[in-house]
């Protein structure tokens, strides 16, 4: 079955087949974090998506060239470097260290590339765009000294947020490069020095300045993917007007269709509300693990709601998520000690219930029907083996199969090293077991309890579980 995805563009659900004359490389353009703080959880949602397209594109035999830019000059970066009195570079660099952090902790694949856009060969694809457009009367210096893309000389511009030009054409221009506080018009290509920018500026054919917003993620996109693009992906709310003006000046420059396919996220809320500080709503990746939550219960919750429809984020959902984690350890850690090391055999009823999971991901990235998929092969499988009816061979066959699907979903079990104390309470009531002390056993259990795991009793000896 072929991957079929809603292309925003059209508005339609579309196969998937890309630029490659032999159809495998995928060339993909996520936009990533602009490091003036530290990436919400709103964030996230947008690059766990992401990571779920790639994983699946990837198990259905893709090679996947993504590039996620890191925005490290715009108006909040310079604004944060000047508040703090450091240079922008080192402002910039607290937040690109954490951002790493978190997407390993979210066990978010690297993509290929992270070009920051003031790196100096991304400034100079910039200005040599700029030029290109001005060139061509698209781009134009205004008063200010600042270059602006002409929307006129592009007809199509609005076409993919569905948006009607005539309608949208105001009378002044706004410098500014925050969605709220941006109008809808010429936008800016490269913007002019003002004392409001301090150090922050580069030589260019036009003075000082710095460049705008949206042309940056075209010059990164084009310079190492080349002037067309398989896949651009982001959050609703990069529809108009980033992503708008990232296909006006990448055609008009290249004078090719920049991507092909547009996905976009939907937004988060948290507890039924806007995510915002005022709130005290406003989570950070950093702010759950202090809560307590493991990176693999945060992805989770994430990853668990289809990417077009809006998460409802709540603490409850969270130990929602840690209790469906569990049940898929349970089950893992169960077929691992019937397997006991055997060699995998073919096992029919876990190919399907793999290809099964796998085709609701092909339907636009199902995922509330691929785990609902896995969670109905959990639920017969263990009846399978309550029955006797699984063999250590057959076990290692489901194991296998489920690989397959742990590689997008990537929920593997936190490695934990089980305290000396706690191996030293097991063993002491294994020793009150062989002596048919059942009291003492029961005693010793609940004291492992309070030190946080379960302890199990099986034909291989007793089993530790992190509770």
């Amino acid at each position: 079955m072929p991957v079929r995805l809603l292309n925003t563009a059209s508005r339609s659900i579309e196969e998937f087949a890309p630029l490659d004359p032999e159809g495998r490389r995928v060339k993909m353009y996520t936009c990533g974090p602009t490091v003036y703080n530290y990436a919400h959880i709103g964030n996230f949602r947008a690059y766990i998506f992401e990571d779920l397209l790639q994983r699946h594109l990837e198990a259905r035999g893709y090679e996947v060239d993504r590039v996620m830019n890191l925005t490290d000059v715009d108006d909040k970066t310079i604004s944060g470097c000047r508040h703090h009195g450091v240079p922008l570079a080192d402002y910039t660099q607290t937040f690109k260290t954490a951002f790493f952090e978190d997407i390993k902790t979210l066990r978010i694949k690297p993509a290929s590339h992270y070009p920051a856009a003031t790196a100096p060969e991304y400034i100079a694809r910039m200005i040599e765009m700029i030029q290109g457009l001005e060139a061509a009367d698209i781009a134009y210096k205004a008063e200010d000294g600042s270059l602006y893309f002409r929307i006129s000389r592009f007809p199509r511009y609005g076409q993919l947020a569905h948006l009607n030009l005539d309608e949208l054409r105001p009378s002044g221009r706004i410098s500014s490069d925050e969605y709220e506080k941006e109008a809808v018009g010429d936008f800016a290509l490269w913007k002019a020095w003002t004392p409001g920018d301090g150090d922050v500026w580069w030589e260019s054919p036009w003075g000082r300045g710095r460049p705008g917003w949206h042309i940056e993620c075209s010059a990164m996109a084009t310079a190492l993917l080349g002037p067309q693009l398989d896949i651009h992906c982001g959050g609703v709310d990069n529809i108009f007007p980033h992503h708008e003006a990232e296909i006006a000046q990448s055609e008009c420059f290249t004078g090719k269709h920049f991507s092909r396919y547009w996905l976009h996220c939907a937004h988060l809320m948290v507890e039924g509300q806007k995510m915002s500080k005022s709130l005290g709503n406003f989570y950070t990746l950093r702010d759950l693990l202090a809560k307590g939550y493991t990176g693999r219960e945060i992805r989770y919750v994430l990853l668990s709601v289809h990417y077009r429809l809006p998460l409802n984020f709540t603490i409850a959902g969270l130990d929602a998520a840690r209790t469906a984690l569990g049940r898929i350890d349970a089950w893992v850690e169960r077929l691992q000690t019937l397997a006991s090391g055997c060699a995998p055999a073919q096992q029919e009823g876990a190919a399907q219930a793999k290809e099964g999971f796998l085709q609701a991901l092909d339907d636009d990235l199902n995922i509330s029907a691929a785990l609902g998929n896995l969670f109905d092969w959990i639920r017969e499988s263990n009846r399978a083996m309550d029955s006797g009816g699984v063999s250590p061979a057959e076990a290692a066959g489901t194991l296998a199969e489920f690989q397959v699907l742990n590689s997008i979903l990537e929920m593997d079990a936190e490695s934990t090293t089980v305290p000396a104390a706690v191996l030293a309470l097991v063993e002491e009531r294994q020793a009150a077991r062989a002596a048919k002390n059942w009291a003492q056993s029961d005693t010793l259990r609940d004291a492992i309890a309070e030190a946080g795991w379960q302890v199990k009793d099986t034909k291989q000896g007793a089993q530790l579980t992190r509770l």
